[in-house]
Parts: structure tokens; C-alpha cells; sequence
């Protein structure tokens, strides 16, 4: 009876963390496509130019610490279904626009997707805190940018025509879509299966951090706030986790450059 309780309470706090969603679903129509090793740590430097994040060879370790034991889909249309309305500009100057999409076949709501978005972009100790960024979220019209949450095999396709590897596991920036693994979104790593909220921070500002220029960083020091621009699904290297560019303070949260 003991373990039992124990059990659902566990099984309560994780579906806390995704958000209090039950998510339905769809079987993978698809198998993993065959390209290289997916525990290989991004492209080849000279391609480095969406700079994905690959998964911890660690990560599939356990089972999922999401709300459902069922496999998340690999595969889907490739279509997309965009989210409605739009946001107030966030940040100064003039705002780059953009438009949130969820692909077809995946039974999270465009809606809270996009508030994710929102939240993370409006956030002050997100780009806007460089003093010249600006963010406003449209569904219709011209676009800088598209976060587009998506099966794994779709966000292959997609940073693939940019030269990008992201190996069923990953995300990436590449043109002007930054592409958002649904298995990230919904799973998170290792280092923040107790936030999987706050790790859909991270994804945006890193990959968003890549559309507006800024490249790969590292840790700067034991114990010091893991940048949002270090590829912290490689391991913290003595750092503690963080999502944010910027401190409370309106500092910059950075460490060395990585080449």
C-alpha cells in the first residue's frame, strides 16, 4: 500500500511538471530514419551553423517522465496547424514577428504552446534584456522567425535543408524556423526532468539565441549559472542549471566561447 501511494505521487509531480496535460498520443507512423550516430555531439564544425543539441546518451535510461507510457510519435505530416492571435511587443526598438505552429497529428494545444513562447520571450532576463531586442507574436502576415514544435523526424527534415544532423533527438535554428523536438519538449534531460517547464524556456532562448547571432558559450566557472547559450545537454561541467540569458540583475550570463 506504502509503495503504491508513493507511486502516485510520483506519477502526480511529473504531470505537474509537463504542464497538467493529458496528451494522447498518436502512434509513430514511421521508423527512425538512418543517418549518423545520434549520441554524436552536433555537425561537424565547418556545418555548425543551426547548432543543434544532442541528446545524453544517458537520457534513455529510464522510463519517460512524461504522463503517458505510450512512445512519443516519431513522424507526422509535416504540416502545421498555427496558433491564433498574437502578443503586445516585448522589449525595444523595433519587434521581430513572429508566428508559433504545432504540426498536425500532435495533440498539444497551438494555444498553450504559443503562451510557452510568450512567456519565455517576454521574460526579463530573456534576449530582451540586450536592450535592442523586441519580440511580437503574429498568425498572420510577414514573419522574422517561426518556432514550430514538431516530431522528430519533421524537425530532421527541416535543419537537414540548413545542413544540420539533429538525429531524431534534438533542436535547431536553421533559416529562419526554429524547430522544436517534440521528444525535448515533452521529456526534457536529464539535468531538468524537475522542470521540464523551464527546460521549454531553454529550448527557445538557446535556439532563438542562434537567430539572433550569438553562437556557443561554456561554463564559466564551478557552481556559477549554466548560460543559456552552453549546450547544456552535453553535461553542466560544474555549472547549475539556468534558462535564462540574463541575470536578475540584467547581466549577461555567458562563459567562454566554444569554437
Amino acid at each position: 500500500m506504502k509503495s503504491q501511494l508513493l507511486g502516485g505521487l510520483a506519477a502526480l509531480a511529473v504531470f505537474a511538471a509537463v504542464g497538467g496535460a493529458v496528451v494522447a498520443w498518436l502512434p509513430s507512423d514511421a521508423k527512425t530514419r538512418s543517418t549518423a550516430p545520434s549520441a554524436v555531439e552536433g555537425p561537424a564544425p565547418p556545418r555548425d551553423i543551426g547548432s543543434p543539441e544532442p541528446e545524453s546518451s544517458s537520457e534513455e535510461s529510464g522510463a519517460p517522465p512524461g504522463p503517458s507510457t505510450t512512445p512519443l510519435p516519431h513522424s507526422g505530416p509535416g504540416t502545421f496547424v498555427v496558433a491564433p492571435g498574437g502578443s503586445e511587443r516585448v522589449g525595444k526598438g523595433t519587434p521581430l514577428r513572429y508566428r508559433v505552429e504545432v504540426e498536425k497529428g500532435i495533440t498539444l494545444s497551438p494555444e498553450d504552446v504559443a503562451a510557452q513562447v510568450e512567456r519565455t520571450l517576454a521574460d526579463p532576463r530573456g534576449w530582451t534584456a540586450d536592450g535592442h531586442s523586441a519580440f511580437q507574436r503574429v498568425s498572420d502576415g510577414p514573419t522574422d522567425f517561426v518556432v514550430r514544435l514538431a516530431t522528430p523526424a519533421t524537425v530532421d527534415e527541416k535543419c537537414a535543408e540548413g545542413g544540420l544532423d539533429t538525429g531524431g533527438t534534438v533542436n535547431c535554428s536553421v533559416n529562419r524556423d526554429v524547430m522544436v523536438n517534440l521528444r525535448r519538449w515533452v521529456l526534457a534531460t536529464e539535468f531538468y526532468r524537475k522542470d521540464v517547464v523551464g527546460y521549454r524556456s531553454l529550448i527557445i532562448n538557446h535556439e532563438v539565441g542562434h537567430f539572433l547571432g550569438h553562437g556557443h558559450v561554456t561554463c564559466p566557472g564551478e557552481g556559477q549559472p549554466a548560460p543559456a547559450m552552453m549546450q547544456q545537454i552535453k553535461g553542466l561541467l560544474g555549472c547549475v542549471p539556468n534558462v535564462w540569458p540574463y541575470d536578475s540583475d540584467g547581466r549577461l550570463v555567458t562563459g567562454p566561447s566554444v569554437p
